[in-house]
């Protein structure tokens, strides 16, 4: 693999740049780091202008100088730059276990100073350190010692901060070597680091806006906070908002931010400064969306007010609508040095065009967006949809960028978090690839396929074309298929009842935590139906606790903003769980993805539920309509997880959008009421006890003219 660059924030780009491409071409593999990392001690702040990691040539950290030093003294500052940056550099390595040696330090950092202009006079060098020009940098790192694929390993982690987001259990209690607790802490045990995009997403910062893609698991909240702690060690001084979608994000993002921050700082992020809030906010906490309405001396509207006047499904675009109304007639003041933007897919574009006023200029905005997170939407919005345009019609936001320059618009290709089977399944299942009616639903876009790990098989990805797909092989880690099998990371089981079903759930969560060593906050249990989570939860908590396991409800008998607590297992309905991942997930009640109504956002709810998984998720139904799911699921298991089926053209695609629309309740009561109404009809003309010549006649008429005109209504 060539050498990597990751553009950081460089106190002279063109000296970083110059540097970057005198390496680039003699070192094979490794990774520069230019303008990263910040180090930070009690009483200073040191830059590294630039950072090699190389198995070959070891760690190497550069100062860069536009010019020669002209007196004694100047090259004593020299001096003293240097042998600070070496101590700190030195101290900062050896908090890491996977860097010493017993006492020693595993490895020695090289310093060097590198002059843009005149090569250094060597009678100067009267410390330990090294001067160099730009033109001999080559072949005094290529003359340097190799270090191990491990220490290397090693390196990376501590430099990406990941070290510090290792779990934190210890799995003491795992005595089985083949238990799933033992699977896990061999999971677990590994230094994870970053892929070259999550490097590249997390540390390079353009002067202005970003966008972050990817598929759930992906990487894209550790991403983010990373970039949030790093932005906050540069610049102490800049108001920073991480904002999200799911409450239940708090926990997470919370904790990962200030894992970063104190790496970094040896201190816990300013929360004046750096503010992780949610994106509409609550009566107990800030959100965005109220920062700005008080920074506009506006009320903050609530979900209840916005909800009554907007509709459930309009309610925040509504909130959001009203404050971008009152800001049209006021001079806007922006809060914001910069905001990062995690599930960018589940907020509207009003919220993003508040953002957009209130984030100082260059307009400093990051977001991750899932490509595949909303299976149906015809395509990505574009920023002119997200962010509005401006008097004369001119995009606002620009993701176009140059070589040499921070990427604008980067690309996680890699699912961490689900297996390549759940993946599959969950895939599958969403967009009905064998469901016995055909599809229900597909992106626009067909190599969106390619884009989120998959291969093709055979076929093509164009509109109208069979196509034959299967997961990449370099879209998951090879931990998966080390050490899980299809079978067991994937199953699904049907029961004629509810109590059947829940006392299998039961048992089968008891057998998690004393046969298989998992403890009970690797445990999710997820509901499909929101609404309906509160009065259902304790049926399955009765179950649990016969077998002594305690649980809880996630918003009800616990805060909305913590999912997993220690010696319980969380419950939650799918707004809850989204956003968050547990080890073994338990995806209940699967046959609510079977109904006559709303059939896409219930697919949608079975999609979200086993993408939860990150090794084990079991698929459970109850009733005859969990019998479609089972057979789909098994179907898929005979396809070894191949995705088979026939893209849909452009017209296909506008019919299916229009049959599988999301109606609100009142209109699917109207349209049950009818549906009854119409199969009574149907069975009484059976019978010959009814014929349509005894409809009134204007009813007749109308009903013969409203299905005449059907066709042109599905398609337009």
């Amino acid at each position: 693999m060539p050498l990597e660059i990751v553009y950081g924030e460089s106190r002279n780009r063109a000296i970083a740049q110059a540097l970057a491409g005198q390496l680039q071409p003699v070192i094979e593999e490794g990774t520069v780091y230019l303008g990263y990392p910040v180090l930070t001690t009690a009483d200073q702040r040191v830059e590294i202008d630039a950072l090699l990691v190389s198995r070959a040539h070891g760690l190497v950290a550069f100062l860069l100088a536009d010019s020669m030093p002209g007196s004694d003294e100047e090259w004593e500052d020299v001096y003293a730059e240097q042998d600070r940056l070496f101590a700190i550099l030195e101290g900062y390595l050896s908090r890491h276990e996977g860097l010493r040696e017993g006492r020693r330090a595993a490895v020695s950092p090289e310093t060097a100073t590198v002059f843009a202009t005149t090569p250094p006079s060597k009678s100067r060098s009267k410390t330990e350190g090294v001067y160099l020009s730009m033109e001999s940098v080559r072949d005094w790192v290529l003359a340097l010692s190799p270090i191990s694929e491990e220490l290397e390993r090693n390196l990376q982690a501590a430099l990406q901060r990941v070290a510090t987001i290792k779990p934190a259990k210890r799995r003491s209690s795992v005595t089985k070597d083949h238990s799933r607790g033992a699977i896990l802490k061999e999971i677990e045990s590994g230094i994870a680091n970053l892929d070259r995009w999550q490097k590249t997403a997390a540390i390079e910062s353009p002067e202005g806006p970003q966008r972050i893609r990817g598929l759930a698991g992906s990487g894209k909240t550790v991403v983010l906070a990373l970039k949030a702690a790093y932005w906050h060690s540069q610049h102490p001084d800049w108001h920073i908002a991480l904002t999200f979608h799911s409450r239940a994000l708090y926990q997470q993002i919370d904790d990962l931010v200030t894992r970063f921050t104190f790496e970094t700082t040896n201190d816990k992020p300013d929360q004046s400064r750096l503010r992780i809030v949610h994106s509409w906010g609550s009566s107990a906490r800030v959100g965005v969306y109220s920062l700005i309405a008080s920074a506009l001396g506006e009320p903050a509207r609530d979900w209840s007010y916005a909800s009554g006047k907007y509709g459930m499904d309009d309610a925040f675009a509504g909130a959001c609508r009203e404050l971008l109304n009152v800001a049209g007639s006021h001079d806007v003041q922006p809060i914001f040095d910069a905001i990062l933007i995690d599930e960018a897919q589940d907020l509207p574009p009003e919220f993003f065009q508040l953002v957009y006023l209130f984030t100082k200029h260059p307009k400093r905005i990051v977001w991750g967006y899932d490509e595949l997170q909303k299976l149906s939407e015809a395509a990505m919005p574009t920023t002119d949809e997200m962010f509005g345009t401006g008097p004369k019609g001119e995009s606002l936001i620009s993701l176009t960028w140059s070589d040499g320059e921070p990427m604008r618009d980067i690309v996680l290709p890699m699912c961490y978090r689900n297996t390549p089977w759940a993946l599959a399944t969950a895939h599958s299942l969403g967009v009905g690839v064998y469901r016995h009616e055909g599809l229900l639903q597909h992106p626009d876009e067909p190599t969106l396929w390619r884009d989120v790990g998959y291969n093709v098989v055979r076929g093509h990805l164009a509109l109208g074309s069979p196509v034959t797909l299967e997961r990449s092989t370099a879209s998951y880690p090879q931990y998966f298929p080390n050490l899980l099998t299809a079978r067991d990371s994937v199953a699904v089981r049907s029961f004629p009842t509810r109590d059947e079903h829940d006392a299998w759930i039961a048992s089968e969560i008891h057998r998690n935590l004393v046969d298989d060593e998992l403890e009970p906050d690797d445990i999710l249990v997820v509901l499909p139906d929101a609404y309906r989570a509160k009065s259902r939860a304790p049926h399955l908590m009765r179950q649990l606790s016969r077998h002594g396991i305690q649980s809880h409800l996630v918003g009800v008998s616990t805060s909305a903003d913590e999912v997993f607590q220690p010696e319980s297992v969380a419950i939650a309905h799918i707004y809850r769980a989204k956003g968050n991942e547990a080890p073994m997930v338990y995806a209940a009640d699967s046959q609510h993805a079977i109904g006559q109504f709303n059939a896409v956002t219930r697919r949608n709810s079975l999609f979200t539920a086993i993408t939860r998984s990150r090794a084990w998720v079991r698929i459970t139904g109850w009733g005859e309509q969990m019998g479609p799911i089972q057979q789909e699921i098994e179907t898929i298991f005979s396809k070894s997880f191949q995705l088979h089926f026939t893209i849909p053209t452009s017209d296909e695609l506008a019919k299916l959008r229009h049959i599988h629309r999301d109606r609100p309740e009142s209109a699917e009561k109207s349209l049950q009421k009818a549906t009854k109404a119409i199969a009574a009809f149907l069975e009484a003309y059976e019978r010959g006890e009814l014929d349509p010549l005894d409809l009134p006649p204007a009813l007749r008429t109308k009903l013969i003219l409203s299905l005449q005109s059907d066709s042109p209504n599905v398609n337009r």
